[in-house]
Parts: structure tokens; C-alpha cells; sequence
């Protein structure tokens, strides 16, 4: 595994699992309507860490109901269905009332992509900030390795998350902006989220 900073880019000469194949394969038809990036428990996954997930959680940027449409007739096409709605219109509706969607191989609901429009400037950043990861078989955008590591410890803060962050940090101690990990702890305060 090489981390180029400057680039921002992740080459990961690894064997795919099939998760990881079942991810290309979606974002290979997502990408061709719309800007996309992996957030959360998919990310430290596809880094290394050894643990299973029901779900992919990843931000698109906003685009309107037509474009909206044409995606999701891509992904009808593709065998994929919606468990949420089966009306385009509706599941758009979902998206910019800011609650997720999640999409799932036709038949299946598990593992599913949880796609969920940015609700604030923070998310909108995870664009700008993303890093590229190279694999042998496609490439993935996820979100910056401190925003990873911020939100799964000082916002999500499950036993899972944290050890998320934890393998994260470890993978790429030489790495890290300690200093940017911060910056999004203080940003992530007044959207502080209390686990019982």
C-alpha cells in the first residue's frame, strides 16, 4: 500500500474480495451520471481492516430530477433496486429532504449502498477533500483519511467506530495530519452525537 499526500492517491496492490468488486461495480455506474465519495465503515474495510458491513455509505453530489431519473433507470437496468421506494420521483423526493437511500442487487438487501445527498458544508468538503484509491481492477473515491478518522472518533464514537479510526490511524501513522484530525474535531462540535 502506497499514500502519495501530494496526489492524494492510495495505491492498493491488494487481492478484491467480493465486497470489494460488488463496490466497483456499482460506482462504475454511478460515476457516469454523478461526483461521488465512500464515507464511513467501507473505508477503513477497503484499507484493511478485518470486519464485515451491511452497508456502503457514500455522498453524490446534488443533481436534479432528471439526471436523478437517468440513474436510476442505469441501475434498474443493472439489476440493482431501491428499498426504500420503487418510484424515481419518490426516492428523489427522500434525497433532498435529506434522508438516505439505499440500493441493493435486485432480490438481495444486504450489503446495500446508503446514498445520501450533503446536507451542509462539511459534507460538500468531503468532495474537495477526497482521496483517490487505485486498485487493481478500478479506482474509488473516499473521503480524507482525518475526516475518516474525526467522525468515527469524536462524532460516531460506537466501540466499531473507534476502532475504525484506530486501524486507520495505525495503517497510516506517517502519514496523518494530526493537526487536520483536530480541526475537523472542532468543526464536528455543535454536530456532537450522543451513543448511549
Amino acid at each position: 500500500m502506497k499514500y502519495d499526500t501530494d496526489k492524494k492517491e492510495i495505491i492498493l496492490d491488494k487481492e478484491l474480495n467480493e465486497l470489494d468488486k460488488y463496490v466497483l461495480e456499482f460506482i462504475k455506474i454511478l460515476e457516469k451520471h454523478v461526483d461521488y465519495v465512500i464515507i464511513s465503515g467501507y473505508v477503513s474495510i477497503l484499507l484493511g481492516r478485518s470486519r464485515s458491513t451491511e452497508d456502503i455509505d457514500l455522498f453524490i453530489k446534488r443533481l436534479d430530477k432528471n439526471k436523478f431519473s437517468d440513474l436510476y433507470k442505469d441501475l434498474i437496468k443493472n439489476k440493482y433496486w431501491c428499498l426504500n421506494a420503487e418510484d424515481s420521483e419518490e426516492i428523489y423526493d427522500y434525497l433532498i429532504n435529506n434522508f438516505a437511500v439505499r440500493f441493493a442487487k435486485k432480490d438481495e438487501t444486504i450489503p446495500n449502498f446508503e446514498v445520501k445527498f450533503p446536507k451542509n458544508r462539511l459534507d460538500e468538503d468531503a468532495f474537495e477533500d477526497h482521496i483517490t484509491v487505485i486498485l487493481p481492477m478500478g479506482r474509488l473515491k473516499i473521503s480524507s483519511l482525518e475526516r475518516q478518522i474525526a467522525f468515527k472518533r469524536y462524532y460516531l464514537k460506537s466501540n466499531k467506530d473507534l476502532e475504525d479510526a484506530k486501524h486507520v490511524e495505525h495503517i497510516f501513522k506517517d502519514k496523518i495530519d494530526i493537526e487536520k484530525i483536530y480541526k475537523y474535531k472542532r468543526v464536528l462540535e455543535p454536530y456532537e452525537k450522543t451513543n448511549p
